[in-house]
């Protein structure tokens, strides 16, 4: 392997099995900063590693956003194509100049690990899913989550398995956005329901299960028997409620009919509080608030037992 570094990207040259057809290298991106934050000038004099063999592919990995991605594969144009690896589906072809593969077409490849696998028994680490009625403040908390364990383990993944436009790009824009700005973006981005919507969800967090340390799923605020599928990908779960009388239905739904195990009850509130109710059978607190541009930090309490899923699962 080799990597040069360059501001607060790093790239890293890996060669997988010598004799896969079509051949290709890895080209993964690791985000070098402690906070995983980069700047478009980061670009500039981004050295690549040297030893990149242009006669074969390259498949392109890591957590980046769009524009490092495109700036890459316009770079890569030499070679004989370039792919963009989403481990929920595998290398997609993204550009070609030999009839070897073609554009679309998904190869079949599992980003080699680093570490051993979480679970020796099953191969699959936990997913948690992320569930409350409407308004509760899942997304935020779903986000909050995933940025509070990115610095120690950067192979914690998000799946939004919900259509509301409510990613992750919503909840990083800066404060110079006003909040009419922010729903405008989550209006415009608003898909629905479809019969292969959580089929599809669940499919993706099977695979993520095999490659990941931890999946956070944040799931749209109904209980629906159409997301029974993702209870049969998921083992565990966390409410995040502002209505009291809305968390008994979670746990019939997400408990007694799906098997997954109770991590954490959260009574959302607009106030900043933060009080733990009980420890066991799982945490029990009331805290806030959870909203857009007002979210307070993960109370320790709750990061270290959705730290403990992984640690608890680690062999």
């Amino acid at each position: 392997m080799s990597d040069r570094t360059s501001s607060a990207i790093r790239l890293h040259l890996k060669n997988p099995e010598p004799n896969f057809r079509p051949k290709y290298q890895w080209l993964i991106i690791e985000l070098t900063s402690s906070d995983r934050l980069i700047e478009p000038e980061d670009l500039v004099d981004l050295d690549f590693p040297p030893g990149i063999d242009t006669r074969g592919g390259v498949v392109i990995s890591g957590r980046a956003p769009m524009w490092l991605y495109a700036y890459i594969v316009h770079e890569l144009h030499p070679t004989s194509w370039v792919a963009c690896y989403d481990p929920r589906l595998g290398a997609v072809v993204a550009s070609t100049h030999t009839r070897e593969v073609k554009i679309g077409q998904v190869i079949p490849l599992e980003l080699p690990r680093e570490q051993p696998q979480t679970s020796a028994a099953s191969g699959l680490c936990p997913a948690l899913m992320v569930v409350g009625p409407p308004d509760s403040g899942k997304s935020v908390l779903s986000h909050a989550l995933f940025q509070a364990l990115l610095p120690e383990n950067h192979e914690v993944y998000l799946q939004r398995a919900q259509w509301d436009g409510e990613g992750n790009y919503l909840l990083e824009l800066g404060s110079e956005f006003s909040d009419a700005e922010r729903e405008a973006f989550k209006v415009a981005n608003r898909g629905k329901l479809t019969k292969r919507f959580f089929p599809y969800h669940a499919q993706a967090i099977l695979k993520l299960r095999r490659q990941k340390s931890l999946v956070i799923v944040d799931v749209g605020g109904m209980v629906q028997p159409e997301k029974l599928p993702l209870l049969e990908a998921c083992t565990h779960y966390l409410i995040i409620s502002s209505k009291p009388e809305a968390v008994n239905s979670w746990h019939e739904f997400c408990r007694d009919r799906g098997n997954l195990i109770p991590v954490a009850v959260i009574h959302s509130s607009l106030s900043a509080v933060e009080t733990v109710h009980h420890y066991l059978p799982y945490l029990e607190l009331t805290c806030g608030p959870w909203i857009h541009g007002q979210a307070r930090p993960v109370p320790s309490v709750l990061l270290e037992r959705v730290k403990s899923l992984v640690s608890n699962s680690n062999v």
